[in-house]
């Protein structure tokens, strides 16, 4: 009995570590060379820390470079509201932890490759489902064929699983856009800027602290990328000289549009993230928006789930379909909540746009904000999301 992971980021990585800890026979396919991509989510929350402290790793993951993020923080015209505080949660890990993914994904790499059952394949990517009488029984990819006994599709908000499943993803209703671009560090920079927004009129900055430079975030209407471009990278260094004065005198290192990468935002979901012999999780599943910055969380947390429902049931004899829908219905409530919670952040922002209102949250969030256990509160729920499942740890018992 045996698994195939398609897909070696946060969720495909975790699993493939938890299934082979557990003495599963698993092998991720991971369809580039490495992990090293762009702008991709670097966010470690207090969940994640937690779940590799309870498996040793944490001590080895934090001495590697990486930024903490104790607040998070709304810049405005009505004043700056600090709306979530992690130093004051009750964990050893107060903090949101900023790691290139890149850095996290080999570690965990390099951890579950110290399990004889575990194998990872760069250069593999899946190119077909191998089927018997409609149950998924393996794949096909760059190299060759896999049988397994499951096919895991975690493989992105592109998932070629996913469509080589006939499984569809229902668009909930993002509308807006994200350009990505670094500025370096400076050794004057404010020292708690670290997950901040920065709020104009009609549109606001993300800016997201690393340890040698700032990843920014400027937000544009959903499909308007064609007409930024023509205006040029000038508005977006006024709206940083203006708003988020501090990167004023770097601004002017945004020089061209060669320097930002298009994240284009999408919430959608999957009606069933299952077939028989087959399981998506993460993006493949489910798109989390930027929003909250939780798209590692959601993927992690669907590992634990599939890691608690997959280790018994082989144990047993055998995945069924049951077990499969079975992680859906663990995971499926979480899930529903944190895209609710965006869709409507996004059709706030629509709405603000349309009235020609500035995007900036209401004045009377500064009220809100003012107390601390709100802040407390923004804060777990952040780091810990709905619902959030624990790993059983008898799953390694020998």
């Amino acid at each position: 009995m045996s698994v195939a992971i398609a897909g070696g980021g946060p969720g495909g990585l975790l699993l493939g570590y938890l299934l082979a800890r557990a003495g599963i026979e698993v092998t991720v396919l991971e369809a580039r060379s490495d992990f090293d991509r762009d702008f991709r989510g670097d966010s470690l929350h207090p969940y994640t820390l937690e779940l590799l402290d309870r498996l040793g790793l944490a001590d080895d993951l934090l001495a590697l470079d990486h930024f903490k993020a104790r607040s998070f923080r709304f810049h405005t015209p009505h004043g700056v509201y600090r709306a979530a505080d992690y130093d004051r949660l009750r964990t050893p890990f107060g903090y949101v932890a900023l790691m290139p993914q890149v850095r996290f994904l080999d570690f965990l790499a390099e951890r579950a490759s110290a399990f004889p059952s575990f194998t990872l394949r760069t250069n593999a990517k899946v190119t077909g489902l191998i089927e018997d009488d409609g149950t998924v029984t393996g794949v096909r990819h760059r190299g060759g064929e896999l049988a397994a006994s499951v096919v895991i599709g975690a493989d992105g908000r592109f998932s070629t699983v996913r469509r080589l499943a006939g499984l569809e993803a229902r668009s909930l209703g993002a509308t807006t856009d994200l350009l990505w671009f670094r500025l370096p560090r400076s050794a004057a920079d404010p020292p708690d800027a670290d997950l901040d927004l920065y709020f104009g009129r009609d549109s606001y900055v993300g800016v997201l602290g690393g340890v040698r430079d700032w990843q920014v975030g400027y937000s544009i209407e959903k499909g308007a990328y064609p007409a930024v471009r023509e205006r040029g990278v000038e508005p977006i260094r006024a709206f940083l000289r203006e708003r988020v004065p501090w990167l004023a005198d770097r601004a002017h290192l945004l020089a061209d549009f060669s320097q930002t990468t298009l994240l284009s935002v999408d919430i959608s979901r999957v009606a069933d993230w299952h077939r028989p012999g087959l399981l998506l999780l993460g993006d493949a599943a489910h798109v989390i928006s930027p929003v909250g910055g939780n798209g590692i969380l959601m993927a992690v947390q669907d590992a634990v789930a599939a890691a608690n429902r997959l280790v018994p049931a082989f144990r047993r004899g055998g995945v069924t379909p049951a077990d499969l829908a079975g992680v859906q219905a663990d995971r499926i409530r979480a899930i529903e909540r944190v895209q609710a919670d965006q869709v409507r952040v996004e059709r706030r922002a629509a709405a603000a746009r349309a009235r020609g209102r500035g995007t900036a949250p209401p004045k009377l969030l500064k009220y809100v904000f003012a107390v601390p256990a709100v802040r407390t509160r923004g804060a777990r729920g952040n780091a810990y999301g709905p619902f959030p499942p624990q790993l059983d740890e008898s799953l390694f018992a020998s």
